[in-house]
């Protein structure tokens, strides 16, 4: 396989340039992605803090700002509030904005423009008024960066009527999902993790390709099995990932689903793999109340699927309190492979 360079001097490389190669970076793909779709449609417009002569905070939008101009890629003031309405109201005129926030902690800032001016504009016009618009950026935990920066939207976001929440987990989710987002004709929220952009992932070359675009709403299951269904999304569905080859060792068949879009939930694929293993766990970095998980149980003790399970369903979640600094509370604070693995030793031991 080969060894693909992190360094800056890279990073504005071409699909072209890639091609035919056996992996590539979150950060590639997301880059990627957005330099076909400013170069496809000129309505496509990138804005946020940084993301031009910078080339982005953590140089997703390299070499995009010296392609496609200040008026195609614009520079903003440190006002999320600020610029995510003004993006609103572009994308009521017909132009597709993608809005960057440094963090989804600080677009706390512009939750009034995300939630009421683009989530409910399509609906309370009847649908006269259309609202293209992809809000992306790093979501969840990152590495000692503390309480305010480590907070996990989806449940928040994914409760919003009128909103579609997508959280890639690799590099061929953050591709398709953002090319699919920029395309859509509503306002999408994009849940992105700062510690997956430097990972790299093998992809072929159909995910390469110009027009590649994963369908909004479907799951994909990424390891089939027999035992236990694992029900993750982001930067957790590698945990699980990893959790399913060591339960393998232990003669346990577990069954990953990568989310992959929070909202609208695919219920049918989750339902259909807990009627198949008969258990189900779920795990997320975001808080146990209110949870996407608790979302998921509700779904399935609520359907057919409920006479199916030989136990009852466990959630992993992040603690309960807010993120600790210390390296050492944070790594309590947060899932990790151990935790799936007992939680699932714990179902697959116990019968209802």
């Amino acid at each position: 396989m080969l060894n693909i360079c992190r360094s800056a001097a890279r990073l504005s490389r071409t699909v072209e340039s890639v091609r035919g190669m056996a992996s590539i970076t979150v950060r590639e793909a997301l880059n990627t992605a957005m330099d076909e779709e400013l170069a496809r449609d000129e309505k496509v417009i990138l804005m946020g803090e940084e993301v031009g002569a910078y080339d982005g905070a953590y140089k997703i939008s390299k070499g995009l700002h010296a392609k496609y101009g200040d008026e195609r890629v614009q520079d903003t003031p440190i006002t999320e509030y600020g610029f995510a309405g003004i993006a609103v109201g572009a994308a009521f005129a017909g132009m597709r904005p993608i809005v960057e926030f440094m963090t989804w902690n600080f677009a706390m800032q512009a939750i009034d423009h995300i939630v009421n001016s683009a989530g409910k504009t399509a609906y309370m016009a009847g649908g006269t008024i259309g609202v293209p618009i992809v809000f992306r950026g790093a979501n969840g935990a990152a590495a000692g960066v503390a309480a305010q920066h480590s907070q996990c939207f989806a449940a928040w976001y994914s409760s919003v009527p009128g909103l579609k929440v997508v959280a890639p987990w690799d590099a061929t989710d953050a591709r398709g999902l953002l090319k699919a987002a920029v395309r859509d004709p509503n306002p999408v929220v994009i849940l992105e993790n700062e510690i997956l952009y430097g990972e790299s992932f093998e992809v072929d070359d159909a995910v390469l390709d110009k027009d590649f675009t994963l369908p909004i709403g479907k799951a994909d299951v990424v390891v089939e099995g027999s035992d236990v269904t694992l029900v993750s999304f982001g930067k957790c569905v590698g945990y699980c990932v990893k959790a399913a080859e060591q339960l393998a060792a232990d003669g346990i068949s577990a069954e990953v689903i990568n989310l992959r879009t929070i909202r609208p939930l695919d219920r049918d694929t989750i339902l259909e793999s807990v009627s198949k293993t008969h258990r189900l766990v779920t795990v997320e970095e975001g808080w146990p109340q209110s949870g996407v998980g608790s979302e998921i149980l509700a779904a399935v003790v609520e359907s057919d699927a409920f006479d199916q399970l030989d136990a009852p369903p466990e959630r992993i979640t992040g603690v309960d309190i807010p993120m600790p600094y210390a390296k050492s509370l944070e790594e309590m604070s947060l899932p990790q492979i151990a935790d799936v693995v007992d939680a699932v030793h714990r179902v697959t031991a116990r019968t209802l």
